[in-house]
């Protein structure tokens, strides 16, 4: 879907191991924002970082079974993204 004119850019920051229902918060997203015919999303995983509970995650072999970070990327209508963000805020507890 291309975009014309104004967008807005919005990221989603959770962990690996946030779930919603029986799967994971970040396909559960991206699964919701396709059917709500959102212009496309991104998910990339992060090599370090800390959240709300302040602890480190990182990437290295000790860490390795530890939940690293995950950013989504949407960008999109400002109309559509009004529309959709009440859902994407009760499926993001934290982040």
């Amino acid at each position: 879907m291309e975009i014309i004119g104004t967008a807005r850019k919005v990221s989603i920051y959770i962990s690996e191991s946030d779930r919603w229902g029986h799967k994971s918060l970040y396909l559960a997203i991206l699964e919701m924002l396709k059917t709500e015919d959102c212009a496309g999303a991104t998910v990339l995983r992060g090599l370090a970082g800390f959240g709300a509970h302040s602890r480190i995650r990182t990437a290295s072999i000790v860490d390795l079974s530890s939940s690293l970070p995950l950013v989504i990327e949407w960008v999109d209508d400002p109309a559509r993204v009004a529309r959709v963000m009440p859902r994407l805020t009760e499926m993001v507890a934290e982040g």
